[in-house]
């Protein structure tokens, strides 16, 4: 073994290990090289020959380097059997007679971008070679000197364990016989400008240990036996733009602690009763997750993102995670996790100049960095990192079955400009700011997920005008199926926190959503941006006293909520009318439900929600702007406002007063004769409102009013939300 070559095995900068450790032929035989660590001795030992042939090494230096030339031997299937210092005797194979684990075709695809599995090829995977078991590591690191697997088995020593670079594809691999699920590893990275190497963890792993060591952990997920297969074939029968959508969002290390131990969070599997206990009494459809991704920073509720394929250790380990998902699924309630492929933070042990170079992230730092966010912008005009955030996407929906994605920070990778000021962005190749690389991929993304996973739901959280974001991507849009109604977001909550008495001089905010609600396909939300930051409560936002106005107007504001077109999305707390700023790391206020004003919001939002699941043609006709009309939006004076949805054979006609001000013989139009049910009224006494109302019906007479031939004189509460039902 010339000299050259052992410099770079003992001093870790080979690129091709292989090419020297390992079995080799000679012209006299073969020639067997090992690399062993705490080896005092090392044999070959012969597996046809039932082990009992063995071939003595001679060592070529104390850190472990052995070799044996065996003349009149062709390639032969073998052991290496060492003699550690201590006087233990260890037999294992050699991780070095083994070819690739990948593929030239998966290369080609991965070079491509066109891996669509790209996750069960990159990273660590526990694999069995003809009855060998171990596990086999990829990664991405073109530009790399060196890449070796590093962990708790070879005591973090970069010398052991070398990777091969498999062509020019930048990707290094190995595959290491006996080391199974459990053991912590991270990859040692010898740069191309720099003899100093370093540490990452792997990009593509499914379970890491906490802060601040962050060590990949190898994990085999395939091994789980899921029980939602009768809720997985009913999802892929399922259009949600027909079916009602009450998302219920929740942060899961703060919707409830365990006060007996210590308030920790609950763990995957305990919330998963709780919650689906609560969801169904609540009315919630699905429940959404703020990010569970795995993420270093507590602070940033897992919007900065380290483990794009791996479930947060936070709250138990991925079998926990799946049994939850499993759980949701086997009581009829589906799963979405708010994804984040706009950034990723720039902790130096995750992807952040991952091999030495701007790999993930542009160089150009126009490009690149997020400045609002301290964040990294990733390059989705590179096809590996396309490949990389795809196949986090596919990932999450093959691997722990989740039902949608909540896609965050659209709006930051739409635009070349977002939050930059002149000379601190590059226009497109046409001059424009569109960042046409970001829409090819989230149009990809889209139609990716839904060609494997039928019926599953992709969500924007895209705050500007950009037109097309639930349009097909066949007809130029992005392919989504549903965007946060941020417009309609935002002015009902300027038009809700003015005081009643000056309402009348904002009305506008209140109808001017209608102009553009049927643009896209929208989801009505109130989510956890409103409610941290100092923006205060939702219960506090409201304008007027708090035991009176305030909780009537949430009660009056939800119930409209439901009402409006467009599917619905509920950030924990707000349902029972919390006082306080939702904070991250305590829990929610449930003692609050032990007040009959907060209960009482809770109930409205119940009933609300259970009227809306319950009656099919209502959320069937969400999107659906011939099913809506105004009776009247004109009475700004008074605050009200009243509409129609219909549904089907039944119609709802929707009346609400913003003002503390009880109104009786208040005339509404009504498109049909007869008796009308009064189905909802958010001033009853069973939500501990004043308890005015019709006696739960309204008779509509001959009389036109509102442009509508019939028309009923009711009694319109204090600041209520009224729905009849024909």
């Amino acid at each position: 073994m010339p000299k050259e070559y052992i410099n770079e095995i003992l001093h870790a900068r080979s690129n091709s290990p292989h090419d020297f450790l390992g079995m080799h032929e000679t012209p006299e035989g073969v020639v067997v090289r090992a690399f062993v660590i705490n080896a005092a001795t090392c044999e070959v030992v012969d597996v046809a020959d039932d082990m009992r042939l063995r071939y003595k090494m001679k060592k070529l230096d104390d850190a472990g380097l052995y070799e044996v030339e065996i003349p009149k031997r062709r390639m032969f299937f073998y052991r290496l059997r060492t003699t550690t210092y201590a006087g233990e005797v260890r037999q294992f194979y050699d991780p070095y007679s083994f070819l690739p684990s990948l593929s030239s075709d998966d290369l080609y695809l991965i070079g491509k971008g066109d891996e669509h599995k790209i996750y069960d090829k990159l990273g660590s995977h526990v694999k069995d070679y003809g009855g060998i078991k171990g596990t086999a590591f990829s990664v991405w690191a073109p530009t790399a000197r060196r890449v070796s697997v590093v962990g708790n088995f070879n005591e973090w020593d970069g010398r052991y364990h070398q990777m091969r670079m498999l062509g020019s594809s930048g990707i290094w691999e190995i595959f290491i016989p006996g080391l199974l699920t459990g053991a912590k590893y991270k990859y040692e990275i010898l740069p191309e400008h720099s003899d100093t190497p370093f540490l990452k963890t792997d990009p593509y792993a499914v379970s890491f240990e906490p802060s601040p060591y962050n060590a990949a952990i190898i994990t085999d997920v395939s091994s789980y036996k899921w029980s939602d297969s009768d809720w997985i074939k009913n999802r892929e029968k399922t259009d949600w733009k027909k079916k009602p959508l009450s998302i219920y969002e929740v942060h899961l290390g703060s919707w409830k602690r365990k006060v007996e131990d210590g308030f920790r969070p609950l763990r995957y599997a305990e919330i998963a009763d709780e919650l689906i206990k609560y969801c169904l009494e609540t009315g919630f459809t699905h429940v959404e997750f703020l990010p569970l991704s795995e993420y270093p920073f507590d602070g940033s509720w897992g919007y900065q993102v380290t483990g794009f394929y791996a479930p947060t250790h936070r709250y138990g380990t991925p079998f926990e995670f799946m049994q939850m998902v499993d759980k949701f699924h086997q009581a009829g309630i589906g799963v979405i996790m708010d994804w984040v492929p706009a950034h990723f933070p720039r902790d130096f042990f995750a992807l952040a100049r991952f091999d030495g170079s701007c790999l993930y992230e542009h160089s150009d730092p126009r490009q690149g960095e997020q400045r609002d966010w301290g964040t990294l912008c990733f390059n989705y005009g590179r096809h590996e990192v396309r490949n990389f955030l795809i196949g986090s996407a596919l990932a999450w929906f093959d691997r722990f079955h989740i039902d949608g994605l909540r896609v965050d920070a659209v709006a930051s990778m739409l635009y070349l400009d977002y939050s930059r000021r002149d000379g601190e962005w590059i226009p497109n190749k046409f001059g424009g700011n569109e960042n046409l690389e970001a829409i090819d991929f989230l149009q990809k993304t889209n139609s990716l997920v839904k060609k494997y996973f039928a019926g599953s739901i992709m969500i924007a959280e895209e705050s500007t005008a950009f037109a097309g974001v639930t349009k097909p991507v066949s007809e130029g849009g992005l392919g989504f199926d549903f965007k946060w109604n941020m417009g309609w977001m935002h002015d009902t909550l300027s038009y809700m926190k003015e005081d009643p008495i000056n309402r009348k001089y904002h009305h506008n905010r209140l109808t001017f959503p209608a102009i553009y609600q049927f643009t896209e396909n929208f989801v009505s939300v109130y989510s956890h941006d409103e409610v941290v930051h100092g923006k205060g409560s939702m219960v506090n936002k409201m304008g007027g006293a708090y035991w009176g106005d305030k909780i009537a107007n949430l009660r009056a504001l939800y119930a409209y909520m439901w009402f409006w077109p467009g599917k619905k999305t509920l950030f924990m707390g707000d349902e029972f009318g919390q006082s306080r700023e939702w904070k991250y790391d305590e829990s929610l206020d449930w003692h609050f439900l032990e007040y009959p004003e907060h209960a009482g919001i809770r109930r409205v939002v119940a009933d609300a929600a259970k009227i809306y699941k319950e009656d099919a043609e209502l959320a069937k006709n969400d999107l659906n702007s011939e099913a809506f009309s105004w009776i009247n939006c004109n009475d700004g004076d008074n605050s009200v406002i009243s509409f129609l949805r219909k549904a089907g054979k039944s119609t709802y006609v929707v009346v609400c007063n913003f003002t503390p001000v009880l109104r009786r013989g208040y005339r509404v139009g009504l498109p049909e004769k007869g008796q009308w049910s009064e189905i909802l009224n958010t001033d009853s006494e069973i939500y501990a409102g004043g308890g005015e109302g019709n006696q739960g019906k309204i008779v509509a007479e001959d009389v036109p009013f509102d442009n509508f031939k019939y028309s009923s004189s009711i009694t319109l509460p204090p600041m209520s939300t009224l729905v009849f039902k024909f």
